[in-house]
């Protein structure tokens, strides 16, 4: 049964976890985990590699890049 009562019950087919995940924000040598500071990231993106995410909330820098390249 879920956590959150709006949330609907996992089927046949749904992975469930048992054990809770451990933190990948922080560094974790012992479990091989690097963090996630330092990394860039995607200032637009809602996904896995969005900002919001990926800095687990603990703010993030953005830099403007101009990319310059040859047409054929």
């Amino acid at each position: 049964r879920p956590h959150n009562p709006e949330h609907k019950a996992p089927g046949a087919k749904d992975l469930v976890y048992l054990e809770p995940s451990p933190g990948f924000c922080e560094k974790n040598p012992r479990l091989g985990i690097p963090g996630t500071h330092g990394r860039a990231c995607n200032d637009t993106s809602i996904g896995v590699d969005g900002c919001d995410l990926m800095c687990c909330g603990r703010g993030y820098r953005t830099q403007t890049m101009f990319v310059v390249e040859r047409c054929n």
